[in-house]
């Protein structure tokens, strides 16, 4: 079995050079680097992580709590931080919160058990038993979609989004425009969303009716329950319908379609996520695209830095989005 003692022979530098290179730490010339890894080309040598990870004391781990496994946002974000993470030489261990908060805190704990370097945390519902914990953990983390309190995070600008969205939909002539959310405990899709929609609102004057606003949650099915109590409900029932997320929106498309109630010409429809499926059914679904791999990336980049102990004053970091206007409204 070939040691780091015979590649420093082979390249005759030593053992503290090739261990340099290993580890890309420290000053090498470019002349001992090449040999070092010309010695490591020839033998074909491979670091023992276990060693590699007694020495250094890190095991090039990160997990990453997800609120729902099987979402189409988690995939893209996971992909976003396993490009810039594996390019580092790490891993990730994905771990399912399943949108409930104690579960969210028990993952935490058990992956600090497991000695990850780090761990990325896609946040829902911010409660002070979260807050706590995460002040408990002896390992860094980072948080994406919620802006936590003294945590380094990466966010979508959901309160512009939304309101930029009813703008939309408002600039087409729609004044009587429905709203279906989620509960407010999820600060930015919750409660931030609604606010945009809102003030949206009462900035052009509009007046929004009690029944127009309804909640779900992140189903496909509480967006067409939603719909069917917006329509059930409504003195003068809304021409446009915005709903925090595409499921809901698609949700509510299907009630409509089911009523036939033809979108957009009798209800106009929008939704955020950007998701797959938005541009593929009939009509194309309005959204708003929040590039969730760059979000992965960028929130990557944040831990690292805080792993390296180069991330500074805390930093807040705040993702662009882009309006995709489409035939579900006009």
């Amino acid at each position: 079995m070939v040691t780091i003692l015979d590649i420093a022979k082979l390249a005759d530098v030593s053992r503290t050079t090739v261990s340099r290179v290993l580890n890309d730490s420290g000053y090498v010339s470019e002349k001992a680097r090449s040999r070092v890894l010309e010695a490591i080309e020839q033998t074909g040598y491979i670091p023992s992580e276990q060693a590699k990870s007694l020495r250094t004391k890190k095991t090039k781990v990160i997990g990453v709590i997800l609120p729902k496994i099987s979402t189409e946002t988690a995939s893209r974000v996971v992909n976003g931080i396993d490009d810039i993470l594996r390019e580092k030489g790490y891993q990730i261990l994905l771990s399912n919160a399943n949108l409930q908060v104690d579960k969210e805190i028990e993952q935490m704990k058990l992956l600090e058990s497991r000695r990850v370097d780090g761990i990325i945390l896609l946040a829902t519902n911010i409660q002070q038993k979260l807050l706590s914990a995460i002040k408990e953990l002896k390992v860094p983390l980072v948080a994406l979609g919620q802006d936590i309190p003294d945590v380094p995070s990466v966010v979508y600008d959901d309160y512009h989004a939304a309101k930029d969205l009813t703008n939309a939909i408002i600039d087409r002539g729609h004044k009587r425009i429905g709203f279906i959310g989620v509960p407010e405990t999820d600060r930015a899709v919750g409660y931030l969303r609604k606010e945009g929609y809102l003030d949206a609102m009462n900035e052009k004057g509009l007046a929004v009716e009690k029944s127009w606003i309804q909640k779900g949650k992140f189903d496909i099915e509480s967006g067409r329950r939603a719909m069917k109590r917006i329509l059930s409900e409504s003195k003068e029932v809304p021409t446009a319908t915005f709903a925090v997320t595409d499921r809901l929106a698609i949700g509510a498309m299907e009630f409509l379609k089911e009523q036939h109630i033809s979108v957009p010409d009798e209800m106009a429809m929008a939704g955020i996520g950007a998701s797959e499926i938005s541009s593929y059914i009939t009509p194309p679904l309005t959204t708003v695209d929040y590039n969730n791999e760059n979000a992965g990336m960028e929130t990557a980049k944040l831990l690292l830095e805080k792993i390296n102990g180069n991330a500074g004053k805390m930093r807040k970091l705040s993702m662009d989005y882009r309006l995709m206007i489409r035939d579900s409204l006009r």
